[in-house]
């Protein structure tokens, strides 16, 4: 895979949400009025550009890694800034803010199936503009913006149409970065006034089956490979300049403005051996854009981004389970790949 990016750049810069994730194992989840009990409870990394900077530190990253973005001015926005420098992650792009608490989410995961559901606090991240990120000050290869749809500010419609979101990624394009943006299954997300508007700067976008069936109006299969393609090809020629890439439990497909396809299956994980899925999406993507800086082929960034959500899955929290890449493939040598075509 080939890109746009100078040859001396290097490294990720991640802007978006910075989230505390309160992850709590339950044994089911309870109907209205009932009663669920919690068998664990842990604090963990959460939010897009968090989470892909610390599984690239787990995947064992050899470029810089930069965090930017707005923090309360409390505990846990500390907590995370702490963490990050603890996993030699660059905090000079955060500003912590009188204005709002850290953002936060209680995630519950049902301790049988891994599936999770979850409740945010906004906090911070919704006060995040254009104005806090600066991208002339931190020179990197990569420009990470996640999640769209969970940014109150950037994903504002202003009066030419446009959104926050839009600007800040055009001036991304205009310094020189390749662009790189990932949604979040918002379930009354306006995909369309929010999402299309910035599609045209927008080099590679990340998004599962739901986010794509929200986008385009129509079901997107998460076990239909001609499903999952049919809807990556829509949304490249949405605007999308260089890739995009759908993933699903089962799987994950890619496509390119040059013509290329590629599908990969998931890793045939045991049921024992999955203890929650949160953060999976963003492992697959860290794995994904750690072969894309090596310039690997497509169907290989797929394989590795595979592997490295087939990692996640081992642990209840975001990023505890990603291990290193040389491990992520032994997943896959091991349990082998659903058959995906």
């Amino acid at each position: 895979m080939n890109d746009k990016n100078q040859l001396k750049r290097e490294g990720v810069l991640a802007a978006g949400n910075w989230i505390v994730d309160h992850i709590k194992v339950i044994d089911t989840y309870p109907d209205q009025d009932a009663l669920s009990f919690i068998h664990e409870h842990s604090k963990s990394n959460g939010g897009g550009p968090y989470n892909l900077l610390k599984d690239l530190v787990n995947l064992g990253a050899k470029f810089p890694l930069k965090a930017a973005g707005l923090v309360g001015d409390d505990n846990d926005g500390q907590w995370i800034i702490n963490d990050c420098l603890d996993h030699g992650i660059d905090t000079s792009g955060f500003t912590q803010t009188k204005n709002a608490s850290t953002s936060y989410t209680d995630a519950m995961t049902v301790k049988s199936t891994g599936r999770r559901t979850f409740f945010h606090h906004e906090g911070s991240n919704a006060l995040l503009s254009e104005k806090d990120v600066d991208l002339s000050k931190i020179k990197a290869k990569y420009f990470y913006l996640g999640y769209l749809l969970l940014l109150k500010s950037l994903d504002e419609i202003r009066e030419s149409g446009q959104t926050g979101a839009k600007a800040l990624l055009a001036k991304a394009s205009a310094e020189g970065y390749y662009t790189i943006v990932d949604l979040v299954s918002a379930q009354l997300g306006d995909y369309k006034n929010v999402v299309v508007p910035s599609l045209s700067e927008i080099d590679a976008l990340f998004l599962n089956e739901f986010e794509a069936s929200a986008l385009l109006g129509f079901e997107v299969k998460e076990n239909d490979v001609q499903s999952l393609l049919k809807a990556a090809r829509s949304i490249l020629d949405l605007g999308v300049r260089d890739y995009v890439i759908l993933h699903s439990s089962f799987g994950a497909v890619a496509v390119s403005s040059a013509g290329e396809t590629a599908v990969q299956g998931s890793v045939k994980l045991p049921e024992n051996f999955i203890k929650g899925a949160a953060g999976a999406g963003d492992a697959f993507a860290a794995g994904f854009i750690l072969g894309m800086n090596d310039s690997e082929s497509l169907k290989s960034c797929l394989h590795l981004g595979v592997c490295s959500a087939a990692s996640c899955l081992s642990d209840p929290t975001t990023s505890g389970g990603v291990m290193r890449m040389e491990q992520c493939l032994d997943l896959g040598n091991k349990y082998g790949f659903r058959s995906f075509e």
